[in-house]
């Protein structure tokens, strides 16, 4: 094959791989005028994604590489903002380096010392160590007076001054309790992660909240009705096997994960979901409206979540000065199948056969 052949089949696949005429990505390649950011971006990617090395010419173009740690991939809401976060800051002209942590593994600080090497732009926390009110939170502040931009999601630390962006759990808790009041449950117990950490704590507020203004329990009875253990299928599906026992028709729980451990622990009962307890998750990852029964649960805002915190990092980066607060986004309840009408002798304990 000829120098021209092997030059169109070329073009020809980068074309069809970016979903963009051959004429697009000639245009591209050689640094043309003329072409839309998101359709110049999309024929880079492929050229990447193909194993093409890109020109010097465009080489040049990245504004930098920035850091995304995560804690992990095994909870499916964790990838749904990697996805959005990678897919904004490529957007931007930005490379994204994704650093996962795992049990035993690689520590967030160790992520850092590691793209700290790499000189990146700035580093986006996902439910990092500021989200722990156990952690030491120097590390940020340390960061931050490099200066190094950083912009933290889910978890909040008023003494550090970089920009955050958090789901308002409290409202959240507040959705789901309100959901099953309206049903008929009164014994609506909550199912979340250790205490230490901001989300946690902002949900069993707006639990205890809830509770006492929507479900008329008073606050000295709620300590039952609260289980606080791992995050995770596991923990989950213990936690719902001990509030099962003390009888709550209704379960709160702190992630979705959590809560299909729950319709487990009820079902090796030989219960119902949802005709004797009713299930709610929270996060509504990726898969939860395929579930068995499909899975009533508070959606997290992911992708304005996500987009918001890459514009307040990019402006940080650019030295425009992204407010130093956190930004609250507002949940949304997604009602499907693991909830129904509570148990009849629940609704109405009194009432009498004829």
């Amino acid at each position: 094959m000829g120098y021209s052949a092997a030059m169109r089949a070329r073009l020809s696949d980068i074309a069809q791989q970016a979903e963009v005429s051959e004429a697009t990505v000639s245009r591209v390649l050689n640094d043309r005028p003329g072409v839309a950011p998101e359709t110049r971006q999309a024929v880079l990617t492929a050229l990447d994604v193909l194993g093409y090395e890109r020109p010097a010419r465009l080489r040049k173009r990245s504004a930098g590489l920035v850091g995304l740690v995560v804690p992990e991939l095994d909870n499916p809401i964790f990838p749904a903002f990697a996805q959005v976060i990678e897919s904004t800051l490529a957007q931007s002209g930005f490379t994204p380096v994704l650093c996962t942590q795992t049990a035993g593994g690689v520590t967030e600080d160790e992520y850092v010392e590691m793209l700290l090497d790499r000189q990146v732009s700035g580093i986006v926390f996902v439910s990092g160590l500021h989200a722990d009110t156990a952690a030491n939170h120097d590390r940020y502040r340390a960061l931050i007076a490099r200066p190094l931009p950083v912009v933290m999601i889910n978890g909040y630390v008023p003494e550090v001054a970089a920009p955050f962006v958090s789901s308002d759990d409290r409202e959240a808790a507040d959705l789901a309790v309100a959901h099953l009041v309206a049903l008929g449950h009164r014994r609506i117990g909550l199912i979340t992660g250790p205490d230490r950490f901001v989300p946690v704590q902002r949900r069993v507020a707006g639990w205890r909240a809830a509770m006492t203004r929507l479900a008329g329990v008073a606050e000295a009875d709620l300590g039952p009705l609260a289980e606080l253990t791992l995050f995770g299928v596991e923990g989950g599906e213990a936690a719902a096997g001990r509030l099962l026992d003390r009888g709550v028709t209704g379960l709160v729980c702190g992630s979705d994960l959590m809560a299909l451990g729950a319709v487990r622990a009820a079902r090796q009962r030989g219960l119902s979901v949802p005709g004797d307890l009713s299930v709610v998750g929270y996060d509504d990852s990726p898969l939860m409206a395929f579930t068995d029964p499909p899975l009533t649960t508070v959606r997290q805002p992911v992708t304005a979540m996500a987009v918001a915190a890459v514009r307040a990092l990019v402006d940080e980066i650019n030295g425009h000065g992204a407010p130093h607060s956190e930004y609250l986004f507002r949940p949304e309840l997604v009602v499907r199948g693991s909830t129904a009408v509570a148990p009849a002798a629940v609704r109405f304990p009194y009432a009498r056969s004829a």
